[in-house]
């Protein structure tokens, strides 16, 4: 390989902009003389990389590495000192001496095969009558957001490209590096993309690493391809976006993150900027890493349907460890943002990503639609949560979210906080939330039994027994549990139905099978279980005036204020009751 001339290398160093190139990988901010940000060849949480713009160096005292800008690039791309001196010279206008095609490396073919391909796809997307233009105007994609976008089309045929790179002085295996080409068992190449709408991927430079494309046949499949990695393309750090994001992303101080093209390119139409898309792969580590040099606020904007629900919890895993505080857009009814759009407009769109709450938020709504009305669901609940929880890294950020989990689940923070220990040691967090039993007096436990015994005299009743409230006073309690069993089953074998129960509510069971029934029948144990119910309402209700009492007690200045309201709603549930209260007579069994 000829050697680059000293001066030509000096006049690049003293020209490139130290600050602006590292500024595309790094966040960076001003400090004295100096610029400073996270480093991004090793993980950090407090900024340790500096940049001097005067002595055009740059320095991390975290892990030591240093140099010129030309060092930097070399590092951050894994490129030869050549190649780094090229590509900076081809970007400052400054003519770097080449000995031919054979002294350039493989990154640099590489780029340069992909920025023949764009200018082919985009020569023709605009081409008369091709289905990639019919297809854009179908969706809605406009001159403006094509020309934004750089789209293109290859065309439907096999050997398209596979040509013009050969005349163009293109190696074939080049081609095949860069994924633009495959090779035929037969001999030869063919196009890898055909037939499809292409979005260029750029690096942080501008340049052209991959191509995403989709299918405009109906029944074309697969619906999406992407070319494969190669020396310049790395799905798993690559976004679609990029460069454009990172000014708005540095401005707003947020990057709003989306899994598809279209997706992207809808939140461009509706006036979103600082938006990425990741390349046909879920959001990764490295992914995590490359917002975090340039953002400590992500927006996940997924389709609303079960898939991309499951998708912001696993965001969660890879961006929480990073200190990333995520927020979550949710979508309705299955939609995605492409649809979003069309449907309520650009304004609703912007809405919903600028009011989009904290992604564990979500997390927490998910979890609790599973239920958390018995002990069991509480700490199935719980077991889910901890952990995600267990990746927030602040002590005070945590101990908050454990006390929100809590209060959605209806536990104690303690036994969160308990769940989060267990899993940062490896252990299963469901099993360190305690299934609580809750000590009943002997009148309590008399009202309980009384439950149970009606719905095994009288299976037909079990739409009448007032289970959630039983379950809320005392959850975990062996009557509690032989009581919401036989409303579920009904009539049913003792053996099989003791089979389902704890060894407490089994011995429960088999006593009250051996007691003597209720006197009365059908109609005593209906009238029993209203009762009940008004037992549970009334005490419900006394706890309640008891914390009141309480807050006023310590002062609490908006106490007296909730506390006449509670009245009121006592006095309006009061009213309720007794309008709605069932007669004494029962007209045959209650089950419709």
């Amino acid at each position: 390989m000829g050697r680059i001339p000293d001066d030509v290398i000096r006049i690049v160093r003293d020209r490139v902009d130290i600050v602006g190139l590292i500024g595309r990988f790094v966040s960076l901010k001003p400090s004295g003389r100096n610029h400073k940000g996270l480093c991004p060849f090793h993980s950090e949480k407090t900024p340790s990389f500096l940049v001097s713009p005067d002595r055009q160096s740059f320095k991390c005292f975290g892990c030591d590495a240093g140099g010129t800008a030309i060092t930097f690039l070399m590092r951050i791309e894994n490129l030869s000192f050549p190649e780094a001196v090229r590509q900076l010279g081809a970007e400052l206008g400054i003519e770097v001496p080449d000995d031919g095609p054979g002294e350039r490396g493989v990154s640099e073919r590489v780029t340069e095969a992909n920025a023949i391909a764009q200018a082919l796809y985009r020569e023709a997307l605009r081409a008369p009558g091709n289905p990639g233009a019919a297809y854009l105007e179908r969706r809605g994609i406009d001159a403006a957001t094509i020309e934004r976008f750089a789209i293109g089309f290859a065309p439907d045929s096999w050997e398209h490209l596979a040509r013009a790179l050969r005349e163009r002085g293109i190696p074939a295996g080049v081609a095949e590096q860069a994924g633009l080409v495959a090779e035929r068992r037969s001999g030869g190449h063919y196009d890898r993309l055909r037939g499809r709408v292409t979005f260029p991927i750029r690096d942080v430079r501008g340049r052209v690493i991959g191509f995403g494309g989709r299918a405009v046949a109906l029944g074309q499949e697969p619906k999406y391809l992407n070319t494969p990695e190669s020396p310049v393309f790395r799905k798993r750090e690559s976004f679609f976006g990029m460069p454009d994001a990172l000014e708005p992303i540095r401005r707003l101080e947020r990057a709003v993150v989306v899994e598809g093209y279209f997706d992207l390119v809808a939140l461009a139409r509706a006036g979103i900027d600082g938006a990425l898309a990741t390349c046909g792969t879920a959001l990764s580590s490295e992914h995590a890493r490359q917002l975090r040099r340039r953002t400590r606020r992500v927006v996940l904007l997924f389709d609303g349907d079960e898939a991309g629900q499951r998708a912001i919890e696993r965001a969660l895993e890879v961006l929480l460890p990073e200190e990333i505080r995520v927020h979550a857009a949710v979508l309705p009814g299955g939609l995605d943002p492409d649809d979003f759009l069309a449907q309520r407009g650009a304004e609703a769109l912007r809405e919903l990503v600028d009011s989009a709450p904290a992604a564990l938020e979500i997390a927490i709504q998910r979890a609790v639609a599973r239920g958390t009305g018995s002990p069991a669901e509480k700490a199935d609940a719980v077991g889910r949560l901890a952990p995600l929880l267990a990746l927030v890294p602040g002590a005070v950020e945590c101990s908050a979210w454990a006390e929100r989990v809590a209060l959605a689940v209806g536990t104690q923070a303690r036994h969160v906080e308990a769940a989060i220990r267990a899993g940062r040691r490896g252990e299963d967090p469901q099993a360190a939330v305690p299934i609580p039993v809750r000590r009943v007096s002997a009148a309590d436990e008399r009202k309980l039994r009384l439950l149970a015994r009606a719905l095994l005299d009288h299976p037909d009743l079990s739409d009448r027994a007032p289970l959630a409230q039983a379950l809320a006073f005392a959850p975990g309690h062996p009557l509690v549990e032989v009581a919401v069993r036989l409303a579920a089953e009904g009539e049913r074998d003792l053996e099989a139905l003791a089979s389902e129960l704890s060894p407490e509510a089994r011995s429960q069971l088999f006593a009250l099978a051996v007691d003597e029934p209720l006197e009365g029948g059908l109609e005593a144990a209906a009238q029993a279980l209203s009762a009940l119910e008004r037992y549970f309402h009334d005490r419900d209700e006394r706890e309640v005036q008891r914390g009141l009492t309480e807050r006023m007690r310590r002062g609490d200045p908006d106490a007296i204020a909730i506390l006449h309201e509670k009245q009121r709603a006592s006095e309006q549930a009061s009213a309720r009751w007794h309008e709605h209260e069932p007669p004494t007579e029962l007209r045959g069994s209650s089950r419709r």
